[in-house]
């Protein structure tokens, strides 16, 4: 069977783990986007504490992704929830890192000026700082999005959704019929869906970022920022 006819024989259910893969990695980035932010805006300001944040999210990034996945069976059993906390884990250190860099690099003299006119800390933070951030932010997301869209087909291993069962069920039937169509298939998905997130970041982007830092920037520049960043 060739692979163009093994997608027609198996689009339903190709489609279902897509839906699927895609649901787990938006439904983690949401809560590793929430954490991520409010832990960089608590503490760019305080460098020991930012330190920190950084340094145990990058700690955890360490851990290989079977190694972890396996650990959370015990206390969560297999499937969804492992799948989620493990994604969340591994998303946390671009987002605190790219929040603490961002806001750090605000102008001291728009802080200023806000005092000034009689906001306050908070007002300031979220109309005045954050907006300016939000480009290296963003950055930090979309650096996140793609690192755990690969991690997430590893998720198959505890029973987790996504397309990372046909990759498993391809490559532990090595030699056998339609098996190299599955790990194929699966791999191949993982990709588009990784091309689909970024390009709807890079639309976010656009829709988001104020028109006054927008000034010079381009989902490129966005990019080559970021590596400097993370």
């Amino acid at each position: 069977m060739t692979l163009w006819e093994f997608l027609q024989s198996r689009q339903d259910i190709l489609i279902a783990q897509a839906q699927e893969h895609a649901g787990v990695v938006l439904v983690s980035m949401g809560i590793a986007t929430v954490i991520g932010v409010l832990t960089g805006a608590l503490t760019y300001r305080k460098p020991r504490l930012s330190s920190l944040a950084i340094s145990l999210s990058a700690a955890a990034l360490t851990i290989p992704s079977f190694a972890l996945l396996g650990v959370l069976i015990g206390p969560l059993g297999l499937g969804y929830a492992p799948t989620v906390v493990a994604l969340v884990i591994y998303a946390l250190l671009p987002i605190i890192r790219n929040t603490v860099v961002g806001l750090a690099e605000v102008d001291p003299a728009l802080t200023e000026a806000a005092r000034g006119v009689g906001m306050g800390r908070l007002r300031s933070l979220a109309t005045v700082e954050f907006p300016i951030a939000w480009p290296v932010v963003l950055a930090g997301i979309r650096v996140s999005t793609q690192m755990i869209m690969g991690i997430a087909a590893i998720a198959a291993y505890v029973g987790g959704p996504g397309l990372g069962n046909q990759i498993f069920d391809g490559l532990s039937d090595l030699g056998g019929v339609n098996s190299t169509n599955r790990a194929l298939v699966g791999t191949i998905g993982v990709i588009v869906l990784a091309l689909l997130f970024d390009l709807a970041l890079v639309l976010v982007g656009f829709l988001t970022v104020p028109r006054g830092v927008r000034t010079g920037w381009s989902p490129l520049a966005l990019f080559r920022r970021s590596l400097r960043v993370v």
